[in-house]
């Protein structure tokens, strides 16, 4: 991870705002600004408590973005997602009531707790950014940006993810325990206020679009290209792997690495920011074998053995 004074200067900033809130989560908050800048989506699943909510309202907070938050629950509708049209007897006409998804940045909290209908409902604003509300297609504004959490402990009562839409998610991740000394630190700054209160934003929606913009037209390189390329098509071929990761994931990887890339202050990809990556980008793209699975596999670790026994190109590839 590199330092703060070699990022971006307005990137290096955001993430030492957030770093006012969360503490030893570094790693964390950058994820979440590559997904933000990619215009993606987390997945972020860890155990109650850790701050995940925390994360996202700190994120919001520094980019002076409209901050929403669904709580889901297994009665949750479609509509209490995307909105609905009232009829407003004055007027005599209906009128629509956007939703919470129509702001920019949406926490889904455990939203493996509703419906697969309801699901739906934000996967389909996830990809499209739009939503379609008796048979009118609204816009969402941009930038939007979903960070979707579920506990993986607690599964009764629960809807999973099927993994067709898992795969709508640029990143999956974990946030983790603090340390002891970082916890001390946390306890030592909610002791007389709440810091999240106190955050203020440190750049605008207008140049978090431009940096959007700017994360699109960081060099890939071919022969960069065609290591990612290499990473998914592996994962394909893996004799654990079921099904392995789809074009959509040599695309998520491609983005991300791009905004990685400006995060740290460099107009051009390195196989390294492909190789950070790939463990938060492909996993949750796979599916392993049932024996895989009784011997202990996980995708995690057939990503991690994928990039160590990948070739990393060290040299331009030659245009002919």
């Amino acid at each position: 991870m590199a330092q703060l004074d070699t990022m971006h200067p307005v990137l290096g900033r955001v993430i030492e705002n957030i770093e006012k809130v969360m503490i030893g989560k570094r790693d964390v908050a950058t994820l979440s600004l590559v997904a933000l800048l990619s215009e993606g989506h987390v997945l972020l699943e860890d155990v109650p408590g850790v701050g995940k909510t925390m994360m996202v309202r700190a994120l919001a907070k520094s980019v002076s973005a409209d901050f929403k938050r669904i709580q889901f629950t297994p009665d949750l509708l479609p509509s209490d997602v995307t909105g609905v049209s009232i009829y407003n007897p004055k007027e005599m006409q209906f009128e629509f009531r956007a939703g919470p998804i129509m702001g920019n940045i949406l926490l889904a909290d455990e939203i493996n707790r509703t419906s697969p209908k309801t699901q739906a409902a934000l996967l389909e604003g996830m990809e499209e950014s739009s939503v379609t509300v008796d048979g009118v297609t609204r816009l969402l504004p941009r930038p939007f940006f979903v960070m979707a959490t579920q506990n993986p402990i607690e599964y009764e009562g629960t809807y999973p993810l099927p993994e067709a839409q898992l795969d709508r998610f640029l990143l999956k991740m974990k946030m983790g325990y603090p340390t002891i000394q970082e916890e001390l630190e946390v306890l030592n700054r909610a002791q007389k206020s709440k810091p999240i209160n106190e955050l203020e934003a440190v750049i605008t929606i207008e140049e978090l679009i431009e940096l959007q913009e700017e994360a699109k037209h960081v060099f890939v390189e071919e022969s960069i290209k065609r290591y990612i390329i290499d990473l998914v098509d592996r994962s394909r071929s893996h004799s654990s792997v079921y099904l392995g990761a789809s074009p959509r994931g040599s695309i998520a990887l491609m983005k991300a690495a791009q905004a990685y890339a400006l995060i740290n202050g460099r107009d051009f990809v390195l196989p390294d920011d492909v190789q950070f990556l790939a463990p938060y980008v492909l996993p949750h793209r796979m599916i392993l074998k049932s024996e895989a699975k009784f011997d202990g596999v996980t995708t995690e670790s057939v990503v991690t053995k994928i990039i160590e026994r990948t070739p990393v190109p060290v040299q331009r590839t030659l245009n002919r």
